[in-house]
């Protein structure tokens, strides 16, 4: 269940680095930055060098969206399922 909620901490980082970059499209001279996320506690985020392209950012947030929603269904089965072992054995 760990590596779920480390998931859903990555999605939640990637999350607020592309709203960030959506914010501040209108922003001059801003760099839009990614976030990398590899094996490791933090999710890294570094600079593009580019101008933020908005089709990117908002299908970037619908994959998002879907991976933090299929993580949390895991972790809700894991609760139901624990739940009714214990009730089968209380």
């Amino acid at each position: 269940m760990q590596v779920n909620v480390n998931s859903m901490l990555a999605y939640q980082s990637w999350m607020n680095q592309s709203a960030n970059n959506v914010a501040n499209i209108n922003t001059e001279l801003f760099d839009a930055n990614r976030t990398v996320i590899e094996e490791g506690p933090v999710p890294v985020s570094e600079s593009t060098g580019k101008p933020t392209d908005l089709a990117k950012e908002m299908t970037d947030q619908i994959v998002v969206a879907d991976g933090f929603e299929a993580q949390a269904s895991v972790i809700k089965t894991y609760d139901e399922m624990l739940g009714t072992l214990l009730d089968m054995k209380g």
